[in-house]
């Protein structure tokens, strides 16, 4: 039996015995809180245990390394969406120790590309357009690096409404302990 096959039929039985009850919630986090974090298999549950959070919380925005590169990409509007239209106040942004983005080799992944079949026709043409592959698969040197970069171009967005703390904290992914790096308040405060 395929992996989907079996999903399907855990979620057949799942709606059938209304299961889902339990995890009823509105649209809109109820602790006005967006974050943003690694898309790391080891935090998928501790993350929101280590911080004390339930279905219904907060929005949870997950990518790899927790790192927003583009201004005006994808994840930056979807921090626009949580402040704007879902009732967030608030962002933190948590990366993690042991983190692949941290050791990503771009060089490395490009050869990865070519032998599980993208042809050196694709990549040259993506490389006549300008697009730099080895810039673009660029990781971090060091976690707290990647949460303050990310932090700091969230807090200089021009679209970024007044007075919003942005938080940047670190988890230790196997015990599941925060580290404070940002303080977003610190800044609040300074403004008032």
């Amino acid at each position: 039996m395929s992996q989907v096959t079996e999903i399907m039929k855990f979620n057949k039985h799942f709606v059938e015995e209304k299961e889902y009850e339990a995890y009823l919630t509105s649209r809109f986090p109820d602790k006005k809180m967006l974050i943003i974090t690694c898309m790391d298999t080891r935090l998928v549950e501790l993350l929101p245990k280590a911080m004390n959070f339930k279905n219904g919380d907060v929005k949870i925005i997950k990518n790899a390394g927790a790192v927003i590169s583009q201004p005006f990409g994808s994840v930056m509007r979807s921090v626009m969406v949580a402040l704007y239209e879902l009732d967030a106040d608030e962002v933190i942004v948590v990366g993690h120790y042991e983190c692949g983005m941290a050791s990503l080799n771009a060089d490395r992944m490009i050869n990865s590309i070519k032998e599980r079949g993208v042809s050196e026709q694709v990549l040259d043409t993506l490389e006549n357009s300008g697009i730099k592959l080895t810039k673009w698969l660029r990781g971090f040197d060091n976690v707290e690096e990647g949460v303050i970069q990310t932090v700091e171009l969230i807090k200089r967005h021009p679209l970024l409404p007044p007075n919003v703390p942005i938080h940047g904290m670190i988890i230790d992914p196997a015990t599941g302990a925060l580290e404070l790096v940002s303080d977003g308040y610190a800044e609040y405060k300074a403004t008032l």
